[in-house]
């Protein structure tokens, strides 16, 4: 199993969510989060005085699917949340070792896929 974990911009969540509902993806967790890569935040105005936003609102996507579905999972995020401009965010893959739904107690892919 993986964990596949995106950082987006906010507002790419509706076409990301249809995606992966395409590609078979049932199971999603979003969190709002704050950071900032190559983009090194941006500088706004405010009652006349200019400062700098360091850190700059995304959502955390965070999915985990069976090795594989891996694929068509990185594949729905990166076209569904591609803009071309700096700041479209990273995925990342992580392996599980083990997944346990709490409800029945299964172990592994059983645990994460819609029963």
């Amino acid at each position: 199993m993986k964990k596949i974990e995106a950082i987006i911009k906010p507002f790419k969540l509706d076409e990301a969510k249809e995606s992966l509902a395409k590609a078979g993806i049932q199971g999603l967790t979003v969190s709002e989060v704050k950071g900032f890569g190559r983009q090194k935040g941006h500088t706004e105005l405010y009652r006349g005085a200019e400062y700098v936003v360091d850190f700059l609102p995304k959502l955390k996507l965070e999915i985990v699917v069976g090795d594989d579905e891996t694929e068509k999972v990185v594949l729905a995020l990166q076209e569904s949340c591609h803009t071309g401009k700096i700041g479209d965010g990273k995925i990342f893959i992580l392996p599980v070792e083990d997944a346990i739904r709490i409800r029945t107690g299964e172990h592994g892919d059983t645990a994460v896929n819609a029963n």
